[in-house]
């Protein structure tokens, strides 16, 4: 076997984990979500909100790859369930800005404290001296991957 096609061969495996681990993460998500009377798209916009701070309705659709007027819709039903508001720019008051309100806040809290817990039941499967190269190699995968 050459070099080569054992790196094709771990390319492969890594690829096929990945995608696994992602699919599960994905599920138990949902689930999680649903408990929280959120869907998936929701809990993206507000951890964008929470990452980025106030973000327009066209800078929230690019970091979620919608349409603006699916984004729009996602708002406004974000807007009715208190998650969020519409804010104008202090700067441009053309401008207007999505705004977490504390409920959204509170809420991706609780969520990511579920998930989280989730995750660390699977990883007490893997010995405590592992997590830290595992943590250093997801990095680097995903360093080199995102643009």
């Amino acid at each position: 076997m050459t070099e080569s096609s054992i790196h094709t061969g771990l390319v492969v495996e890594i690829e096929t984990l990945l995608r696994q681990i992602s699919k599960e993460v994905r599920r138990r998500g949902r689930e999680i979500l649903s408990e929280f009377s959120i869907t998936p798209p929701q809990f993206d916009a507000l951890i964008y909100l929470n990452e980025f701070g106030d973000l327009t309705i066209g800078e929230l659709s690019s970091k979620l790859y919608l349409a603006y007027s699916t984004t729009t819709d996602l708002v406004d039903r974000m807007e009715r369930n208190d998650l969020v508001e519409r804010v104008r720019d202090k700067n441009d008051r053309r401008v207007v800005r999505l705004h977490m309100k504390e409920r959204g806040r509170d809420m991706i809290q609780q969520v990511l404290v579920v998930r989280r817990e989730h995750l660390a039941k699977a990883l007490v499967h893997v010995e405590s001296k592992d997590l830290a190269p595992l943590v250093t190699a997801l990095s680097e995968i995903y360093n080199h991957i995102s643009d």
